[in-house]
């Protein structure tokens, strides 16, 4: 008999506790978003990679106009017209590679003699090293693997055919790429605000103010790092070069431009850079000199790293080191040398319009820094973002 003072439960009215730890429900909610965060990266990855004759050169021709637009604009606000300013903009490029192009050329050719008796000279110094104990290669060992590799390349004439036919194949698709390079280049410098809005209206109208500060501070931060590298670029080459230069090195010239070109790969573009010129320094100039370039390099090296970069890249890649070296890792491990070339200004980039993002969503929130007007913005507004 049940006390007048208790009330009977119901089993259906009585609450019933979750046998899912909460913890559990947590880790499998961010689980199941990583996996689809992987599976989302893995097929842009799958399809950048079957597109990638398209879109390497559409990522260089971008570079090319994040270097060039500062100067359009910049030319355009002295009162010169536009098709005067992205036509000067282009000659400055394409004769400074032309120019380089054109040292080079000129430097191999005055030294070619001299190139072609050191190089006799190193050779037979090689052949006797060889030849002597432990390695025991005399002469009719080398002749016995000449003839071997013969036998060998006329076993594989056909395999070695198809291979030629690949290279005239991969130096069409070079003509290409170029192709693609120029005319991205040409239409980001004319109408590449109208490419942008138009790219913006692609997404939900009410996503356009996220969207459009993340490009602004995307741009913002490709500009700064292409011109940062630039600087960086111009400073390691000078340095190195006037270095084989004063210590007698052959192919200065050449050394300076493959320093140049290999610094706007961090970390491993220098590295590679100061191999070649302290390979060269060896092989025509001695230890000696070779010792003594390695330590030009290692100068330069530092210079880099513990001056322009803290002073330069600090402020416009926002980027923990260890970030740039993994990124350039991996994306030398994925894509090779693009890989490489490309990994930090993406990280750069999409780090930025992430925070961007992040913050304008915040600040919309707070109801600051609301933009009625997006398209409002000109691209050349002296110190306003200039995305293409």
């Amino acid at each position: 008999m049940s006390s007048p003072h208790t009330t009977p439960t119901s089993d259906a009215t009585s609450p019933r506790k979750d046998p899912i730890p909460e913890g559990l429900k947590v880790g499998a909610g961010f689980t199941g978003r990583v996996i689809v965060i992987t599976a989302g990266l893995a097929l842009v990855g799958l399809l950048v990679y079957e597109f990638s004759e398209i879109v390497i050169p559409l990522l260089i021709g971008v570079i090319l106009s994040a270097l060039l637009l500062p100067l359009e604009a910049w030319l355009r606000r002295r009162g010169i017209p536009k098709w005067i300013s992205i036509v000067v903009a282009l000659l400055v490029v394409f004769g400074v590679i032309g120019g380089l192009g054109l040292l080079v050329t000129q430097q191999v050719i005055s030294e070619l003699p001299a190139l072609e008796k050191q190089v006799t000279t190193s050779l037979k110094s090689a052949e006797s090293l060889l030849a002597t104990h432990p390695f025991g290669l005399t002469e009719s060992k080398i002749d016995g693997y000449v003839a071997d590799a013969t036998t060998w390349l006329q076993s594989h004439a056909s395999d070695i055919g198809a291979g030629a036919a690949a290279a005239g194949s991969s130096a069409i698709h070079l003509f290409e790429g170029v192709f693609i390079v120029f005319f991205v280049t040409l239409f980001a410098l004319i109408d590449g605000r109208h490419i942008w809005e138009w790219v913006v209206r692609i997404f939900p109208k009410r996503a356009s103010g996220r969207i459009h500060a993340a490009g602004d501070a995307g741009w913002r931060t490709l500009t700064s790092f292409i011109r940062v590298q630039l600087v960086v670029a111009a400073t390691d080459a000078i340095g190195i070069g006037v270095g084989a230069l004063i210590l007698g090195v052959p192919l200065a010239v050449p050394i300076a431009v493959v320093v140049f070109f290999g610094a706007f790969v961090p970390v491993v573009g220098a590295i590679v850079g100061g191999i070649a010129a302290v390979g060269i320094a060896l092989v025509f100039n001695g230890w000696v000199h070779a010792l003594i370039m390695l330590g030009i390099v290692l100068l330069v090296q530092q210079l880099e790293s513990h001056v322009l970069h803290p002073l330069l890249t600090g402020s416009a890649v926002k980027v923990h080191p260890l970030g740039i070296v993994l990124g350039v890792i991996a994306g030398s491990t994925i894509a090779g040398v693009a890989g490489a070339f490309f990994a930090v200004p993406f990280i750069a980039t999409v780090n930025a319009m992430i925070v961007a993002a992040y913050h304008h969503d915040s600040e919309e929130l707070t109801g600051a820094g609301h933009d009625p007007d997006p398209k409002a913005r000109e691209v050349d507004e002296p110190g306003g973002a200039q995305v293409p």
